[in-house]
């Protein structure tokens, strides 16, 4: 009777702790292209009365993923989340993870997240409401294969630009670039880039170097313009208005890429900084001696 009292009583202090730790997951957006990054942020608030030392461990973080379908998700390795820090009481910290590389979400579905915290000292295990997620299609506007050197003296490997707009929240319609292999049967990378009208039709060209350039219509009067790198991160952005002409993409002599018409809207880092002029030192006479 004694022992089943203490374990009660321990149940109990666990149950009680396991409120006063609490662990949120937050998703940036629910809706995702297969191989888009998906961002997670889980927050961990303490208001325990004591300070909770976190993330030694590989085990200290971890998430499952299952499909909604019950079809199963397979991982491809643990999350990264080896990040040592301290959590005082009636503070929250936030951590900051990408779960697709590490789970097998490229099949259209909607997905279920869980993450689970252990606190090593208390023996105590937190689980977060689970978040859901729907992975969908996009549909293809454009492609077109490209080669990558990959190593010296040897062929370049084949890979694939493909241009893809998927109906955001049934309400807004993006455009993302993403890169594959020749055959499309490894996806290498997916990035939106941006909104666009409904009734807009992008252009794209690949320069000499193998980035691909895009652009189209967001608004009445305004384009968006991306070069992307064939690794398929955007290595720059520019926003353009309809004033006179219409923006489009031309193409020289030697295959350079250049936005023609319009007008390009200026960035912040674009207005020079004025500097002010230093106050000179007034000269002051020495005391007589």
């Amino acid at each position: 009777m004694k022992t089943l009292f203490v374990f009660v009583l321990a149940l109990l202090a666990c149950f009680g702790a396991s409120a006063q730790v609490s662990l949120e997951v937050v998703l940036d957006q629910d809706q995702f292209l297969p191989g888009e990054t998906m961002r997670v942020a889980v927050k961990i608030t303490n208001r325990s009365g004591q300070e909770l030392h976190l993330g030694a461990t590989p085990d200290w973080l971890t998430f499952s993923v299952e499909s909604e379908d019950n079809f199963v998700v397979m991982k491809n390795g643990d999350v990264p989340v080896v990040e040592p820090f301290d959590l005082a009481s009636s503070q929250m910290a936030t951590k900051h993870v990408d779960l697709e590389p590490y789970f097998q979400m490229g099949r259209p579905a909607r997905y279920k997240v869980i993450a689970t915290m252990r606190i090593k000292e208390w023996g105590l295990t937190v689980n977060s409401s689970p978040v859901h997620l729907d992975v969908m299609n996009g549909a293809e506007l454009w492609s077109q294969d490209f080669g990558m050197m990959m190593v010296s003296n040897t062929p370049p490997e084949s890979r694939r630009y493909t241009l893809l707009k998927a109906n955001y929240l049934r309400e807004q319609l993006r455009l993302y670039a993403e890169v594959t292999s020749g055959d499309g049967s490894q996806v290498f990378k997916v990035t939106p880039l941006g909104p666009l009208v409904s009734f807009s039709v992008p252009e794209e060209q690949v320069d000499p170097a193998n980035r691909l350039h895009v652009i189209w219509q967001t608004g009445a009067q305004s384009f968006s313009y991306v070069v992307v790198n064939s690794s398929g991160t955007v290595a720059s952005r520019d926003t353009y208005d309809n004033f006179n002409s219409r923006p489009h993409l031309s193409v020289n002599g030697d295959g350079e890429v250049a936005v023609v018409g319009g007008i390009r809207r200026p960035k912040p880092g674009d207005v020079p900084q004025v500097r002010l002029p230093q106050p000179q030192p007034i000269a002051v006479p020495a005391p007589a001696k």
